[in-house]
């Protein structure tokens, strides 16, 4: 799979994940797909910057659906500012 194979996949998986997040006031956005195309960089947003569930909701929820669509995937990380 190529760079931009993975940065696709990686999109489409958001976007399943996306309406969840956003019912509960919440939103995610892509920041880079690092280190071989195994580790994604993401932002949380809206009410789940303060959830007290967001890290679950990221390896659970998020995580789990991008490697669904992107098995190298190894790591999804939440990179706060």
């Amino acid at each position: 799979m190529t760079s931009e194979e993975v940065r696709l996949n990686v999109e489409k998986a958001l976007e399943e994940i996306r309406p969840f997040l956003q019912s509960d006031g919440g939103d995610i956005s892509l920041l880079s797909i690092e280190d071989n195309d195994t580790l994604v960089k993401v932002q949380l947003q809206g009410a789940c910057v303060g959830c007290s569930v967001n890290q679950m909701t990221l390896k659970s929820g998020v995580e789990m659906t991008i490697k669904k669509h992107v098995p190298q995937i190894e790591r999804v990380v939440n990179i706060a500012v």
